[in-house]
């Protein structure tokens, strides 16, 4: 037993078992999914698919997501959260096990891609507002950033890793092999998810339906200007950026910088900048959350504005670094914001809204850039991206509560929408039971 207790120490008391558990999950599903994405879309090439089927199937999982995202977000609050987990791992796994055997047998048919692909959409629907009101309902107050912030780190850099890991995979052994790896993840982070522990979580009372339990999330949202503002400007900014680096960025990188290889450098170095601003947020506990989360924004119109000109490939690699560690700060802020402001019971439709909110614009965005392109210019295109992701976070920061939310360490008490406390509000507070 003694020579246990010095590895035992090592974690910090925040990371509780329901915290490890969905971070080693997390790492898991990371490694297999990035390299996952790349995977599909060349086994839509090596079928005889061109660009546009490749565009089908990513669609094909983005739309079900939008979807299915508010529905998620009410079961997830109506059942035990690492049940909705579980069983949205296991339709992710046997669905990608099977897209891995058709790849595997040949001649895979778009429609049997895309439908496979639309239930993995599905199943992330029902996943995410899952995981994200667990995972906040899983660390203490006063460390919660800290805990967000190592989540993070852990997350991207497996991301980072899987899509370097698939990529190198695909060219050994081809791309079906790929996708069976992430069936298989799928089902390990599965089995660790099977082990959280949600018996500190009170039952909800019974009564109301699920269309009642959707009212109810959207007047937890509407009741906060600083969640509603801040959600309809990522519909913006998420929508923008997605066409910008989806559509505009392989094509300026082709023509301008050099290749694919160059724009892969690019977005190694956005990935990088997240991994440095989840560390960064490790140590930094900026008092006024979504102030700097917002002013943090900005640099988001950075990457958009140096494909314009377009910029020498190391200018863009240092933009897409710094835009990267500015969306993690921005990222921290307001999963921190969150923990600290919502009722845990409403924690996954909330989420729910925000993911619906950030994502419902994203395949129209993409679907439009060419169009956009063919009318006004790519150039003008860009810099229209850009402008659109300033105005967008200055008319944010015209909301008082943005501005004067600030960080506490004692969960709110208030079942309901309450406003967000004045700039002088005292912050040495006692962080919250969780699990």
């Amino acid at each position: 037993m003694t020579s246990r207790t010095p590895l035992l120490r090592r974690r910090p008391e925040w990371a509780g078992r329901n915290y490890s558990l969905l971070t080693a999950a997390a790492v898991v599903t990371n490694l297999g999914s990035h390299g996952a994405l790349i995977a599909a879309a060349f086994a839509v090439l090596e079928s005889g698919g061109d660009g546009g089927d490749v565009g089908l199937v990513a669609t094909a999982r983005t739309l079900p997501l939008v979807l299915f995202l508010l529905i998620g977000g009410a079961i997830a609050d109506r059942l035990p959260r690492h049940r909705v987990m579980v069983a949205a791992n296991a339709l992710n796994c046997v669905s990608q096990a099977a897209f891995a055997a058709l790849v595997l047998a040949g001649d895979p048919q778009l429609w049997q891609m895309m439908l496979l692909t639309a239930l993995c959409g599905i199943g992330q629907a029902f996943f995410n507002p899952a995981a994200e009101g667990m995972l906040m309902s899983s660390v203490d107050g006063e460390q919660a950033g800290r805990a967000f912030a190592l989540f993070r780190m852990a997350m991207h850099g497996a991301g980072i890793g899987g899509a370097a890991l698939g990529g190198a995979m695909i060219a050994a052994v081809g791309p079906g092999w790929v996708l069976a790896v992430d069936a298989a993840a799928f089902a390990v982070a599965g089995a660790l998810r099977a082990f959280l522990d949600v018996g500190h979580i009170p039952a909800r009372p019974p009564g109301g339906g699920l269309l009642a339990d959707l009212r109810d999330g959207w007047k937890e949202v509407t009741g906060r200007p600083w969640l509603w503002s801040i959600v309809a400007q990522f519909s913006v900014v998420v929508a923008v950026v997605g066409a910008a680096d989806a559509v505009y960025g392989p094509l300026v990188a082709e023509e301008s910088l050099g290749g694919a290889r160059p724009w892969g450098l690019a977005l190694a170095a956005f990935g990088a900048g997240t991994l440095g601003g989840a560390l960064l947020m490790m140590r930094w506990k900026p008092r006024r959350l979504l102030f700097v989360g917002t002013l943090c924004v900005f640099p988001l119109a950075l990457p958009s504005a140096a494909l314009a000109v377009p910029v020498q490939i190391g200018v863009l690699i240092a933009v897409m670094f710094v835009s990267g560690v500015a969306i993690e700060v921005f990222g921290v802020a307001w999963m921190t914001a969150l923990h600290q402001e919502i009722p845990e019971e409403k924690l996954s439709r909330v989420s729910a809204y925000d993911w619906f909110g950030s994502t419902a614009m994203l395949p129209l965005s993409t679907a439009l850039a060419g169009p956009a392109e063919s009318l006004f210019g790519r150039q003008t295109a860009l810099w229209g991206c850009a402008a659109l992701i300033v105005v967008v976070t200055a008319l944010v920061l015209l909301v008082p509560d943005v501005r004067n939310l600030t960080r506490r360490t004692r969960h709110v008490a208030a079942r309901g929408p309450a406003p967000a406390p004045a700039a002088g509000a005292a912050t040495d507070l006692q962080p919250r039971e969780t699990p």
